[in-house]
């Protein structure tokens, strides 16, 4: 079904073809994105891109800190316009009042610097900006990972918070020209197969290698003509989760269609690459070929088709059974009981989200189920449409009926069962999710404390036919059933009701609500001539997900409280983290103070001249992991280690370009090793790295580092930082982001 090409291709005459005797320099000017990315470009180089989007999105797990960062850096009003959702934590009950006193901040920061709020319930973040936001040819940046819209001809960027900043104080989102992978499609798929099955196919084919890392994809051939607008969406959203930069569709009636039915006709415009246009790679995709998927815990490219699934389930079950053992230790996962005469038990199905709530995935699903039952047993249905104006119609055409009438429950547009907020299943228990992830605890259980359970991803359909069999695992091709024909009609009114449009609008009198758990970040120290960091954390798992740096869940709730959120880095993955950086620190903080802490005196006398070195050598806490950052946008996985005292991250790649420059924007150094090291250290060796600070100022990319072992020998390494932007370097001598911005003020 899906084929990948090292090569590079031109795209001639609508086919792609072997590169050969072109100009790749040119050529490369014939494909979307490169148009697109020209045009928000604002440096005047092609080759170094400093772009400035169209318009930003964040929920309310990011919004509060971008405003109160930008607040303090000189923010005035917006200059763009920014819609703030509130799809994260509109259902978390910790914390008292805190999730509503931050709605509240987001309203009034919408009156005071004219921005766009959409209240808790009304629209997960990625359905309001297709809907409101996008438009052909434009850029939008989001503070979630799953900031994707090319299907409708937008690029999108997820980024952590700081760079959101940047736009609202009118800098750029800086980086080298990417390389574009061409996806061609080609084919129909047949009936029962929604995106969920194409998306979780095409993530299996690309993750583990990396073959589009920080790379556009760009879809395009006769098979998309094949796909309705939320088909082409639902793939497009999970594009993410193959660590791709961006991604950018074709455009045609059917994208036009979109967006005359949501009354902005002015904003489409027809893309396609110009005839010659050069890509760095090839993916083919032959829908009429694709199966019924099911991805295993414990990440979206652990994929199989469901047929080959449920022929060897136990096997494929033992394996994530043993998976589990190495990464939660105080709890054992059963996966392996839910095989029963051949058949494979789920306990939960929900369809929910950016990717599963669309219009055309639950009208299917409802079509499945109708005149049907989910049962009376185990197994149940929960449904989320992305938007009340998705709810509207599908009551109007009598899906929400049918499925209530199967038992299934429908529930608010909310973003929760995605990432541990919302239908936690039993302990030990399976859940089929039409969502984005399937991380480690991303489903809300505590293995901390003796809890367990896993999600698997499936499409809509499938699980709507899982759902028709009482929890039996069962494909949507194995089904028979009549495919709805519903167009999508989009009723803007419980918006206009409801919303606040504050764009173009601020008003400076208005006063912020701050409540009780709103608090600005502590101060941040410069980074001095020396460095000198304790491994509180090291991590060989292959990948290290943000979720596991920072757990989401209902952790979040207390994401306008940067010391308390804190509490919980690396909780679920290494608890005693945060016991050993917040003892670093307070060494750090002796130091700062003009003491003499015994431990460091001892351990920069092994590297020289410990009185001279105490006057300029800071001292933290670091995380190795082999693979660090893959997943979710959010700051929080960095900022919450330089809360506490964390000055580096070293491994050897980071999974995504987001994480990274989180790191950077926080102040935390983000090394990597050379190609081909080893790195044998544990918790509680030292690393210290001399002339650091000259080195980040001249653009130094290797440092030569000593690490002091806990059986007292020293070992010299090689640390690389290599491709910092002078921004960046700027932002790291500073100590962050946000002394970047006072130096400025």
């Amino acid at each position: 079904m899906i084929t990948l090409q090292e090569n590079g291709v031109i795209y001639q005459n609508g086919v792609p073809v072997p590169a050969t005797g072109c100009d790749k320099a040119e050529a490369r000017k014939k494909t979307i994105a490169y148009s697109i990315l020209q045009k928000h470009n604002t440096s005047g180089n092609p080759d170094k891109l400093k772009i400035r989007f169209d318009a930003m999105v964040s929920h309310d797990i990011t919004y509060v800190g971008i405003i109160q960062t930008a607040r303090a850096s000189g923010l005035n009003e917006f200059p763009l316009p920014y819609a703030m959702t509130n799809c994260h934590n509109s259902l978390c009950a910790v914390g008292g009042t805190i999730n509503e006193d931050d709605h509240v901040f987001g309203l009034s920061a919408a009156k005071k610097f004219g921005g766009i709020y959409v209240p808790a319930n009304q629209s997960v973040i990625h359905s309001y900006a297709r809907e409101e936001l996008s438009a052909c040819g434009n850029m939008i940046l989001g503070s979630d990972s799953h900031t994707r819209y090319g299907a409708l001809g937008t690029m999108g960027v997820g980024e952590g918070g700081p760079e959101l900043v940047k736009q609202l104080l009118k800098n750029t989102w800086d980086l080298d020209l990417p390389e574009v992978v061409l996806v061609y499609v080609t084919g129909t798929p047949k009936r029962g197969i929604g995106p969920h099955d194409i998306a979780l196919a095409l993530v299996k084919a690309t993750f583990a290698s990396g073959f589009v890392k920080n790379r556009v994809l760009e879809f395009v051939g006769p098979g998309i003509k094949n796909l309705p607008i939320d088909f082409r969406n639902g793939v497009d959203v999970m594009t993410t989760e193959t660590t791709c930069l961006s991604s950018v569709w074709e455009t045609d009636e059917i994208t036009e269609g979109f967006y005359k039915a949501h009354g902005r006709a002015e904003c489409y415009k027809k893309l396609a690459p110009e005839d010659g246009a050069y890509y760095d790679r090839l993916i083919t995709i032959d829908l009429s070929k694709a199966e019924s998927m099911i991805a295993l815990p414990f990440h979206p490219s652990n994929a199989y088709t469901i047929h080959e699934f449920v022929a060897n389930a136990k096997e494929i079950l033992e394996g994530v059974e043993k998976e589990a053992a190495t990464k939660f230790k105080n709890v054992s996962y059963h996966l392996t009981d839910k095989v029963k005469d051949g058949k494979v038990y789920a306990d939960q199905g929900v369809i929910a989200g950016c990717a599963g709530g669309l219009f055309d995935n639950i009208d299917e699903a409802a079509a499945i189920l109708k005149n049907q039952s989910c049962g009376n047993g185990y197994f149940s249905l929960n449904v989320y449409p992305t938007s009340v104006p998705v709810s509207l119609e599908l009551t109007k055409v009598g899906a929400t009926s049918e499925l209530l009438k199967a038992g299934a429950v429908i529930k608010p547009s909310f973003c929760g069962p995605c990432f541990g907020a919302g239908d936690v299943p039993a302990n030990d228990g399976l859940s089929l999710r039409h969502t984005t992830r399937n991380f480690p605890n991303r489903e809300g259980s505590k293995p901390g404390e003796g809890q367990i359970c896993g999600v698997a991803l499936m499409d809509a359909r499938s699980i709507a036919a899982t759902a028709l069999n009482g929890g039996v695992i069962t494909a949507a091709t194995d089904i028979e059933y009549e495919v709805p024909n519903h167009p999508y009609h989009f009723d803007k009114t419980v918006y206009q009701n409801r919303l606040y449009y504050g764009y173009g609008k601020a008003d400076p009198s208005v006063e912020l609500i701050l409540g009780p758990n709103i608090t600005d970040w502590p101060k941040m120290e410069a980074l001095t001539d020396n460095m000198l960091v304790k491994l509180a954390a090291v991590i060989r798992d292959p990948v290290t997900t943000t979720d596991e740096l920072i757990p989401s869940g209902e952790t979040s709730s207390y994401r306008s409280n940067p010391l308390r959120l804190s509490e919980f880095a690396l909780s679920r993955r290494v608890p005693e983290y945060v016991g050993r950086s917040k003892a670093i620190h307070a060494v750090d903080l002796e130091r700062r103070d003009g003491k003499t802490p015994a431990e460091l005196v001892s351990v920069l006398s092994r590297f020289g001249d410990a009185e001279k070195l105490l006057k300029n050598t800071q001292f933290g806490s670091c995380v190795f992991a082999n693979r660090p950052g893959d997943g979710s946008a959010r700051e929080q996985a960095a900022s919450c280690q330089k809360v506490l005292g964390g000055y580096a991250n070293i491994c050897y790649e980071y999974a995504t370009k987001r994480y990274r420059s989180n790191c950077i924007n926080w102040g935390i150094l983000p090394f990597t090793l050379p190609e081909g090291a080893d790195f044998p250290y544990e918790e509680g060796d030292y690393v210290f790295i001399p002339g650091v600070r000259e080195g980040i100022k001249n653009g130094a990319e290797n440092f030569t580092a000593k690490v002091l072992k806990k059986d007292g020998t020293v070992d010299e390494i090689t640390l690389c930082i290599k491709g910092l932007t002078n921004d960046e370097k700027t932002i790291i001598l500073d100590g962050c982001l946000i002394n970047y911005y006072a130096q400025q003020h």
